[in-house]
């Protein structure tokens, strides 16, 4: 079931996100797989700007989806599934239902930026719609944040911004 984020999830949101960082592991990602989750009061905070869902059973958390509004559209921060729970679509519906929530704020795409090799990334987007933004159309929101993930060393790994229209009048990155 999918739900808004409510401030006492905070602490399980880290938990998820640990345990879906770790299958990086297994590609010799040990950056990825160790890196420090947001902070419990950046949980917080996305849930009180109503910009993270979860996906509970038994109203337990075991995945969520974080997205912020920009100027071309919304962007999908994060999308972690526990993977105990892993092949049942989950990622997939809170990638629908955030992109939900950008059509009905007006937005006409969803943006994100992902690993382009990483069978879970980019791959997996592909085949829910996504198609990759050319880096020279990246608008100046994007570029920062591919600046980032730069800075963080992610770029060791070969990354790409990806786009999909959210059904609405114009398509892409504007």
């Amino acid at each position: 079931m999918i739900r808004a984020a409510r401030v006492q999830d905070a602490h399980r949101l880290r938990e998820v996100e640990i345990a879906a960082g770790a299958p990086f592991r297994d590609l010799g990602m040990d950056l990825v797989a160790d890196a420090e989750p947001p902070g419990v009061s950046e949980f917080e905070g996305a849930a009180r700007r109503e910009a993270c869902w979860v996906w509970t059973d038994d109203d337990r958390v075991v995945a969520f989806a974080t997205g912020t509004l920009m100027r071309h559209g919304m962007h999908l921060d994060q999308v972690s599934v526990d993977p105990a729970y892993a092949g049942r679509r989950i990622g997939a519906r809170l990638i629908a239902h955030v992109e939900s929530v950008a059509r009905d704020a007006g937005s006409t795409c969803l943006t994100l930026t992902t690993c382009r090799d990483v069978p879970w990334n980019a791959p997996y987007y592909a085949r829910l719609g996504f198609v990759p933004i050319d880096p020279d159309q990246l608008d100046s929101e994007l570029v920062a944040i591919r600046r980032h993930e730069k800075e963080l060393g992610l770029d060791r790994w070969p990354r790409l911004a990806m786009t999909k229209s959210t059904g609405t009048a114009s398509t892409g990155v504007e």
